[in-house]
């Protein structure tokens, strides 16, 4: 039988408040950069996004069809057996919504052994793979700027895969305009997307550890798991770190007294179990994004 989330945990978990910018207002300085976004894209000749449906993405993705047309404008979704079901849904979605021209292309890093291996600069791969593939779109369609989602936040951290857009000519109008996750997610709610609240969503493979080999079979456990997580009831930030037999689950720290009550830490560790996990374990210092090779403290079963 399919584990429920008690009446309680439910309750609890739907007044949890969603992630929000600091404020609802708009800032003069925000405004601003928008209106620097919208010069910048006008200014392009044509434009062509690789779109994931993530926070950034989609905000782009708006501003990028209003400003330059269908006829100037094209977002492309790379589909693998690393991007999430549940994310392609929601990208097709939300570019159904707001009239956004998508196309969909299939990539092929699986096939790529330096990506199967796992290296800490594997995502370096999987986006040399994606960028060669639009530089063909972009060729092919007569478009001249690729362009991604990449923000000012995102410059801090480890991100092998700037080096590949670096290579390949892709801008990054976001990263280089300032723009900062909260104001992406602020103007995000003002366009009424639905993003704006949106977790931050890597690829399947983030949740393997470095070295550890990407398989179809290891990528379709994690996306079982994650699912069937979500089913129950958990939101805000998750990730399903996948160690051998082990599914080390990691859930927003705000939420973890819910889960731990008895009769819901025994629902989420039978809904990994049922995705096909020998053993489960709720990482007890909540989401923490990097978290590869680190086990922790956690309880589990």
């Amino acid at each position: 039988m399919q584990p429920v989330l008690t009446e309680a945990a439910r309750a609890d978990v739907a007044t949890a408040t969603p992630p929000s910018p600091e404020s609802h207002r708009l800032s003069h300085a925000t405004r601003e950069k928008e209106q620097r976004l919208v010069a910048w894209l006008a200014a392009r000749h044509s434009v062509i996004l690789g779109f994931s449906g993530g926070v950034d993405s989609a905000y782009l993705a708006t501003v990028a069809s209003d400003t330059l047309g269908r006829s100037r404008f094209l977002a492309v979704i790379g589909r693998s057996p690393s991007y999430p079901d549940a994310q392609w849904d929601a990208a097709r979605t939300l570019a159904a919504q707001f009239d956004i021209p998508v196309l969909e292309v299939n990539t092929h890093e699986m096939l790529d052994p330096n990506y199967v291996a796992n290296p800490s600069n594997r995502c370096y791969f999987c986006k040399t793979e994606l960028w060669s593939v639009l530089r063909t779109v972009a060729r092919e369609r007569g478009l001249e700027t690729i362009i991604d989602g990449t923000n000012a936040d995102d410059l801090g951290d480890w991100r092998p895969g700037l080096q590949a857009a670096r290579e390949h000519d892709v801008a990054s109008p976001l990263a280089d305009l300032g723009f900062t996750k909260d104001d992406i997610r602020a103007l995000s709610r003002e366009r009424g997307l639905s993003t704006w609240s949106q977790p931050s969503s890597p690829c399947l493979s983030s949740r393997l550890p470095y070295g550890s080999a990407v398989t179809i079979e290891r990528l379709q456990q994690i996306e079982r798991a994650e699912a069937a997580l979500r089913s129950l009831g958990v939101e805000g930030d998750l990730r399903v770190r996948h160690h051998g037999d082990l599914a080390r689950v990691e859930i927003s720290a705000g939420h973890l007294d819910t889960w731990l009550a008895p009769r819901n830490f025994r629902a989420l560790t039978d809904a990994v179990r049922t995705a096909g996990f020998a053993r489960a374990s709720l990482d007890l210092r909540g989401f923490r994004s990097g978290s590869l090779t680190v086990l922790g403290a956690a309880a589990g079963a």
